[in-house]
């Protein structure tokens, strides 16, 4: 890892497994599949470790959604969080902890690197890639459910961000994976963003040209989707005057 990383963080295809391959074949999903791993960062250029600050912090262990793939670092949904913290007065930083192409399995083999330092929040948003790569719902949950575990063996607060799998893996594939989220969620009690890319996933206007990735709007939408969850568990974590 280098230290290229901003402060604030993601890769995935899950735009275009929900918008173009929604009508497309198999064929067409393990293409969008080579796609994904095309739009993979180098192995140089992943999350780096912030630098030393006084504020606890927030971390989003995400892929290329978090990592604001195609857009500025200041456009991503992390630098969006940012910006409402500190709007509010809320005395937290954003740790960007997205590496494109990332999956559950990838996440959890980076967590102690992303768990360093005074991290008080962290939002898990992985499962994009995992669906592109019909991983089987219970590795999924296995994975997630080691993220969570040990997060919370820490003392951290955990905020999970649930997603979507492609429709073309059949109704009995996407109803489990969609199922691993809730079902973690009220297992160990964390916050649940219901879906992370709610109101953005397949709407061409809200997406880049690859139709996988938010665009600034779509950003702005996915900040709100995070912030609806997000922004009332920091404000509980405030200390009271």
């Amino acid at each position: 890892m280098t230290d290229r990383f901003p402060r604030l963080v993601l890769s995935i295809g899950v735009l275009g497994m929900l918008g173009g391959i929604a009508c497309g074949s198999r064929d067409e999903v393990r293409s969008e599949r080579r796609d994904d791993v095309a739009l993979r960062a180098p192995s140089n250029e992943v999350a780096s470790k912030p630098a030393a600050s006084s504020a606890p912090r927030v971390v989003i262990l995400g892929d290329s959604l978090t990592a604001g793939f195609g857009l500025d670092v200041d456009e991503a949904f992390p630098a969006l969080l940012e910006r409402r913290i500190q709007h509010q007065g809320l005395r937290f930083e954003i740790v960007n902890a997205g590496v494109s192409g990332d999956t559950s399995a990838g996440g959890l083999s980076r967590l102690d690197w992303a768990l360093d330092g005074d991290v008080r929040v962290m939002v898990v948003a992985l499962g994009g890639n995992d669906a592109l790569r019909a991983l089987p719902a219970e590795e999924l949950t296995r994975n997630l459910a080691q993220i969570i575990e040990r997060a919370q063996a820490k003392g951290i607060t955990v905020v999970l961000a649930g997603m979507e799998a492609p429709p073309n893996f059949g109704p009995e594939y996407t109803a489990a994976f969609r199922a691993v989220y809730p079902a973690l969620a009220e297992r160990y009690r964390v916050a649940l963003v219901p879906f992370l890319l709610a109101g953005v996933a397949g709407v061409d206007k809200l997406n880049q040209r690859d139709r996988i990735h938010p665009n600034i709007q779509g950003a702005q939408i996915v900040a709100d989707n995070v912030w609806a969850v997000l922004g009332p568990t920091l404000q509980r974590l405030t200390p009271r005057d």
